[in-house]
């Protein structure tokens, strides 16, 4: 399989990016609600082997490898453009598939940024699996830190909804239109179809 996007398919390099971003979001949905869910005076998750400061950890070191990925993609994009949409697809429904990957670009790098800026205003820092820490730009503040908490939980509902509409439009394609869109993301598909290089 090529590294670069061609004019039918996805090139290795934005496939293996995206089931990255794609799995540690998964990840983190997981990890997310942890430490409040244990019951008092739990301390340790089982599962982990961490306390609830090293799932916290985690969390914040999963979450600052999905923007250094989504940078990445984003000039790897500029590089290699992606496969043009079906020409079988409507003029609304190429709109709306369109508007849903700007989303999902201004989240993944929103949800990351304000979750950063979170444990900054918390008086906190955040490090990269343990090997550096991450610069603060804001001090501590209680009203920050509670409106941008506040921010990242909303942010992650909207990426919760947009995966889920995400999901649903893929089987869509592949069971329902069987155009091949699902098959050219997959880590081992090939595209049936030849489609022209898309200009986004």
């Amino acid at each position: 399989m090529p590294l670069e996007n061609s004019p039918s398919s996805y090139g290795t390099v934005a496939r293996t990016i995206h089931w990255l971003i794609a799995g540690l979001i998964v990840v983190q949905f997981v990890l997310a609600p942890i430490p409040e869910d244990l019951p008092p005076g739990i301390h340790v998750v089982p599962p982990f082997g961490l306390d609830t400061a090293g799932v916290l950890a985690r969390h914040k070191s999963f979450g600052m490898t999905v923007l250094l990925l989504m940078i990445v993609r984003l000039f790897w994009r500029r590089r290699s453009p992606p496969p043009a949409l079906p020409a079988t697809m409507r003029p609304l429904q190429r709109r709306l598939a369109r508007i849903s990957h700007i989303a999902f670009y201004v989240i993944l790098f929103a949800m990351p940024l304000s979750g950063w800026m979170t444990v900054q205003a918390k008086g906190s820092s955040a490090s990269w699996f343990g090997l550096w820490t991450w610069p603060n730009f804001i001090g501590k503040s209680d009203a920050a830190f509670q409106g941008l908490s506040f921010t990242h939980e909303i942010l992650g509902r909207v990426l919760f909804f947009l995966a889920l509409l995400h999901i649903a439009a893929a089987l869509k394609h592949h069971f329902w239109n069987r155009d091949g869109v699902l098959v050219r993301m997959l880590p081992f598909g090939r595209s049936r179809a030849s489609l022209p290089r898309s200009d986004a």
